[in-house]
């Protein structure tokens, strides 16, 4: 693929793209900021990009990795800033963009629905979102890898068919 077509891909999966990126921050300003700088990492590394490899996927995966760094980056942030700060009992509402009795609700549905997965499922997801990669989280459960990994899956698909009325812009 030259890097003319490369770009013409790349520009064509920018909707896709955002619709990803708006699942990922829930914020349409970040949303468009990590669209931005994702775009800007794939075309700085097209030359990493192999020919046989699902494109879309690549892109989703910079992008998604992207997030993550970020998260961690501002996590790491608020530990310094905030040394004395209870992370486990942050006021998770007011910094968010769920502000309104809409917004609070659903986020109380969503707990909810974590809350109602069976433990195998609930205890790796759970994990995962507070942070930590899978590799500690199978030290931590002293589970295969794998099985972790299926897990945290298992529970995303899940969570995805329940949730799929919450995310409607």
């Amino acid at each position: 693929m030259n890097a003319l077509q490369f770009q013409q891909k790349l520009l064509s999966m920018q909707d896709y793209m955002m619709n990803f990126a708006l699942i990922l921050t829930a914020n349409r300003d970040d949303a468009q900021d990590l669209l931005q700088e994702t775009t800007l990492k794939v075309l700085n590394n097209q030359d990493k990009f192999v020919d046989n490899v699902n494109f879309k996927g690549w892109v989703l995966t910079v992008m998604r990795n992207i997030f993550i760094n970020n998260y961690h980056r501002v996590v790491r942030s608020r530990m310094l800033i905030e040394q004395n700060a209870d992370l486990y009992n942050l006021d998770v509402v007011n910094e968010s963009e769920f502000d309104s009795p809409d917004g609070s609700w659903q986020i109380q549905e969503i707990t909810k629905m974590i809350n109602n997965l069976n433990d195998g499922l609930k205890i790796p997801f759970s994990m995962y979102v507070s942070g930590y990669k899978y590799r500690e989280i199978a030290e931590k459960l002293d589970k295969p890898l794998g099985t972790i990994k299926s897990r945290i899956f298992f529970a995303r698909q899940e969570l995805q068919r329940k949730l799929k009325d919450f995310h409607k812009e």
